[in-house]
């Protein structure tokens, strides 16, 4: 199963309508529904770290689902909430180039204020065609979200209901049922920012995994009876141990205008002087030089292998790199511009890798 059809299936039990005929699981029994988002919560992580997550063995339906490439959040949970591959929808990345800005970036998660999000993210969100076919749909996830561009790219249609600990979090999912139908999505990042910060395994990352822990054992609890709560994520997440800054004792920069992407997975725009058969020549380059560390693809490479889903629109090409390299095994591509920040990072995510990919989907309904 795929990401991309987690929650159209889950809306389908709920009456809405997919167009593309996606209808998994068994209808909603009470017309209740809640998804927990936990970022950066990969299947491997579950099975390697069960003792600090005993409440997944309470879990029934346990899935394995395959996220998008890159298996990165901006990514992930836009392809969740329109049910779009990134082809689609034009969330290719964590960072990409504004196509005619002069070479300006736009960071999906940080925003920028001169690009408009319902035009950089067209596709109608799941949020808002359940809205209009009246069933209530509700966002619950830190209140400094609720305003972003990219909480309005990718969530628009839902109320927010901001809640910054656990017990706002739970009063808010519980105000979220009164009434039925319902679809509540609740998001949490604490083990992400744990796993980029210290490291998958480390103490804080540790004490994070418990904390999922918590949070799905007291939903489980506080819960109206009757709802089910499905728990997935965004993308799992390694422990790097090769850092290749771009330029730096090598050839790498040549060629190259701008970086964008992340460490793990790498858009690449040209200079004008590689424009057409240019670009073939930088690849190989990179290929030469890094070997079986790295996947090197041209644009036209990525589009026919269907990199980013079947269907690339036209805004998805403009935003494409020119080349985009994929980091294998424990490599990562340091921007030099960005050398410090990146560097310090100690777990990391968006390749092909399957502890990146795979994510889980688990069902429980309350009073089961």
């Amino acid at each position: 199963m795929h990401l991309a059809d987690v929650t159209p299936s889950i809306f389908a039990g709920l009456g809405l309508i997919d167009p593309y005929g996606r209808n998994e699981f068994e209808p909603s029994p009470h017309g209740r529904e809640c998804l927990l988002l936990v970022d950066g919560l990969g299947t491997s992580i579950i099975r390697e770290f069960s003792a600090q997550i005993p409440i997944f063995s309470s879990l029934t339906n346990m899935n394995t689902v395959e996220t998008s490439f890159p298996s990165t959040t901006a990514t992930s949970l836009t392809t969740l909430m329109t049910g779009e591959m990134p082809g689609t929808h034009g969330m290719l990345g964590y960072t990409v180039r504004v196509p005619r800005s002069g070479g300006r970036i736009l960071n999906a998660l940080k925003w920028d204020e001169r690009v408009d999000p319902m035009i950089w993210q067209p596709i109608p969100t799941l949020f808002e065609r359940a809205a209009r076919e009246g069933i209530k749909v509700s966002h619950v996830a830190s209140k400094r979200y609720e305003e972003s561009g990219f909480t309005r790219a990718a969530f628009r249609g839902a109320e927010y209901r901001g809640a910054n600990v656990l017990d706002e979090m739970i009063s808010e999912v519980q105000k979220s049922f009164s009434r039925s139908p319902s679809f509540t999505y609740v998001y949490i990042n604490e083990l992400d920012v744990a796993g980029h910060s210290d490291g998958v395994g480390s103490e804080k990352w540790l004490g994070a995994l418990s904390y999922v822990n918590k949070v799905i054992s007291t939903l489980l609890e506080k819960l109206p009876r009757g709802v089910r709560l499905w728990i997935t994520a965004d993308h799992g997440m390694i422990n790097v141990d090769e850092k290749i800054v771009i330029g730096e004792d090598n050839s790498l920069v040549q060629g190259i205008s701008l970086i964008a992407g992340e460490p793990r997975a790498r858009h690449l725009y040209l200079t004008d002087d590689y424009d057409g058969d240019g670009v073939n020549e930088i690849a190989l380059m990179w290929r030469q030089t890094l070997g079986e560390k790295v996947e090197v693809f041209t644009r036209r490479e990525a589009i026919s292998i269907g990199l980013f889903g079947s269907v690339v629109s036209l805004d998805s090409q403009e935003r494409m790199g020119d080349l985009i390299v994929i980091a294998r095994d424990g490599v990562v591509l340091i921007d030099p511009a960005r050398k410090v920040l990146e560097s310090a990072m100690v777990g990391h995510h968006g390749a092909l890798t399957n502890d990146e990919r795979f994510v889980p989907l688990a069902m429980r309904e309350i009073g089961s």
